[in-house]
């Protein structure tokens, strides 16, 4: 048998120490994928990652390669970005220091893949953009949640044209985060330190631009409202400390098309909902509920015709009306998914459309939530041109 031509990518990954980059990143998409022999791009070839770890602090560097089976690792990022042998540059560190470190490798001709936020800032994130497409290097944000069982199953619907016109999409997501008093807090503590980064408006309006320009249409403008509903927490070390950044945010969209979005995005809430993430899209023949795995749908023919009489018991079971969404395909992990993506986009010039302008628009959205908060007034979203 012939043996396979293999397509090695060198890639630099960054801060993959944290817990997004440990878990998602390193362990489940790009140590997976040298696990399972690569990204088959034909019967005869495939594209295999060459990863060197990238961070601050050397211990938990060597720790975290030994327990991946991997050799590579460098404090010195200086250095690593100026070794041919390696050609991608991954950034997965807090916001506060990404930019700067993306324009560093984007001069050194790295093609670039980066968490959200790109950067703090809406002109940052457009310059990383403007920066790399002058430079001629290939570029890519995560955008993971697109690739979630059960937003795959909502978009095949959309797809389908089971919604007929859709009229609106309502998102619940959070749940409680505990302060550290008496049980340890689940989240880092700089999440809620605007100094540090923190933020939900900051980090969940990204993830809402994705969704709802890639599922549904464009935004054109945004109302929101913060809170910092919890004032004191606990950190890493057992020290109180002033929340400065908001917690919940509660956020209305304007599509394009005159479909209305709400998000409600809160670390103080306890779920009571399928799960921690819900969509619900309202269409004109039919509605959906999806959460991070399954799907429900509830068709025309199938609505049941309710009447307000809150004297009497409900006779209605509103959860009887609604069929699950069967598992029609592979369901693979989301994050692994886009690295599959853009390891085709490097190596085979793939389409990849989920470029750093793309990171900009969420940035964008977050920065308009934000002053939508401070004005107490809708915002209108300027186009981004490309």
């Amino acid at each position: 048998m012939k043996e396979a031509k293999t397509y090695k990518v060198g890639i630099i990954m960054n801060g993959v120490t944290g817990r997004m980059g440990t878990n998602q990143h390193l362990m489940r998409s790009i140590s997976s994928i040298i696990n399972e022999g690569g990204v088959a791009i034909s019967p005869t070839e495939v594209i295999m990652p060459d990863p060197v770890l990238v961070g601050r602090n050397e211990v938990k560097l060597k720790r975290l390669a030994a327990s991946c089976g991997l050799e590579k690792y460098t404090t010195d990022l200086d250095s690593i970005l100026n070794d041919p042998g390696y050609s991608v540059y991954f950034d997965a560190q807090t916001t506060q220091l990404r930019a700067a470190a993306v324009r560093k490798a984007i001069a050194s001709e790295k093609h670039i893949y980066c968490e959200k936020p790109t950067a703090i800032s809406t002109e940052e994130a457009y310059d990383l953009y403007r920066q790399a497409k002058q430079a001629g290097v290939k570029n890519g944000v995560v955008q993971d949640k697109l690739w979630i069982p059960g937003l795959v199953k909502l978009n095949r619907l959309i797809e389908n044209g089971f919604f007929g016109r859709i009229l609106s999409v309502r998102g619940e997501f959070g749940y409680w985060v505990f302060e550290g008093h008496t049980i340890p807090a689940q989240r880092p503590s700089w999440n809620y330190r605007k100094e540090d980064g923190g933020g939900i408006v900051v980090d969940m309006l990204c993830h809402w631009r994705y969704l709802l320009d890639n599922l549904f249409a464009p935004v054109k403008s945004v109302s929101c409202l913060g809170a910092v509903h919890i004032p004191e927490r606990v950190d890493e070390d057992g020290k109180r400390y002033e929340c400065t950044a908001e917690d919940s945010a509660y956020a209305t969209f304007e599509l394009e098309g005159g479909i209305v979005a709400q998000f409600n995005s809160s670390w103080c809430v306890r779920v009571r909902r399928d799960d921690l993430l819900t969509l619900q899209v309202d269409g004109t023949q039919g509605s959906a509920v999806a959460g991070l795995r399954d799907c429900w749908t509830q068709h025309y023919g199938n609505t049941p015709k309710p009447l307000w009489n809150p004297d009497v018991e409900q006779p209605i079971n509103f959860f009887d009306h609604w069929a699950p969404v069967p598992a029609q395909e592979a369901y693979d992990n989301a994050f692994k998914i886009q690295w599959e993506k853009f390891l085709r986009h490097i190596v085979l010039d793939a389409p990849f459309p989920w470029t750093l302008l793309e990171g900009a628009k969420g940035v964008q959205l977050a920065e308009k939530g934000l002053e939508s908060w401070k004005d107490r007034q809708w915002v209108s979203i300027p186009e981004l041109a490309a």
